[in-house]
């Protein structure tokens, strides 16, 4: 029942807006469009398709990213290193900050006049290598990537050494018996006792691809020139400019394609599993 009321409903009743012309103002004639809404974000007309084409890359790159570099980081301070603790500490410290502040920070850090990041290039006589880093078309979208890899990678990290930590140290031994090398202890043993924990990290890195919405918007708004504009941030300004039906259209599409990827992870990562 409560599953219905939060979720099943509010979804039926944006679906039937999304069917309609509807602006938001009480009191106004709603009438019926059909499939109007949905073909006008796939026909090209508009920008949507290329919405959505961001919103699949920056889901895959960050995906990707933060999984590998959160493995990387996570295999090295499983170890006994000094103040690994400390080192810990140090890479989940990004993902406990406010995404807001993050936007603040790294508008200023990327700021192509006086930014830090060019600043430092220009110091170390490197100016060649400075950009316009959230205003260049080319390069706006995979600075925005690169500041959420920054702050994802060590809440990724996190959860993977605990599940480095969780694997008997009886299988390291036995392997070092045998002559194995380091790398055939991970690929052999860590790898594949990590599966499911690597798995839980991909669904909820691509979860929060699919939903982005608050590190675009704190650091580009979409721009420049909707380049680095995603689903939730289109959704975000068909809503603030009275175009709820438009707004409710692209929610609805994102909807559909979060539960069929979502259908289709569940089946992949279930697959293995054994119901007695």
């Amino acid at each position: 029942i409560a599953f219905c009321i939060v979720v099943i409903i509010p979804t039926c009743i944006g679906f039937f807006y999304s069917l309609t012309n509807w602006n938001g103002i009480v009191g106004s004639d709603v009438k019926f469009v059909g499939f109007q809404n949905f073909i006008d974000v796939f026909s090209g007309d508009q920008d949507y398709l290329q919405y959505i084409l961001n919103t699949l890359l920056f889901t895959v790159v960050t995906t990707a990213a933060k999984t590998g570099l959160g493995l990387l980081f996570a295999l090295a301070l499983s170890r006994n290193i000094k103040a690994k603790n400390f080192h810990r500490g140090v890479m989940y410290m990004p993902s406990v900050l406010s995404i807001l502040i993050i936007g603040l920070v790294f508008t200023s850090i990327l700021n192509p006049k006086n930014g830090l990041l060019n600043e430092g290039l220009r110091m170390i006589g490197l100016e060649s290598l400075t950009q316009r880093w959230l205003t260049d078309p080319q390069i706006a979208f995979w600075s925005v990537m690169g500041v959420d890899i920054w702050r994802g990678t060590g809440y990724i990290m996190t959860i993977l050494i605990v599940g480095i930590l969780a694997i008997p140290n009886v299988y390291y031994e036995a392997a070092s018996i045998d002559g194995a090398n380091g790398f055939k202890k991970f690929s052999y043993i860590t790898l594949p006792m990590l599966k499911q924990t690597l798995a839980v990290t991909i669904v909820l890195n691509v979860l929060y691809g699919l939903k982005v919405f608050d590190m675009v918007y704190a650091l580009t708004n979409g721009g420049p020139g909707h380049r680095t504009e995603v689903m939730y941030t289109a959704v975000f300004k068909q809503f603030s400019q009275g175009l709820y039906a438009q707004g409710t259209t692209i929610s609805s599409v994102m909807f559909i394609f979060m539960v069929i990827v979502g259908y289709f992870m569940i089946k992949i990562l279930t697959k293995d599993e054994v119901i007695e």
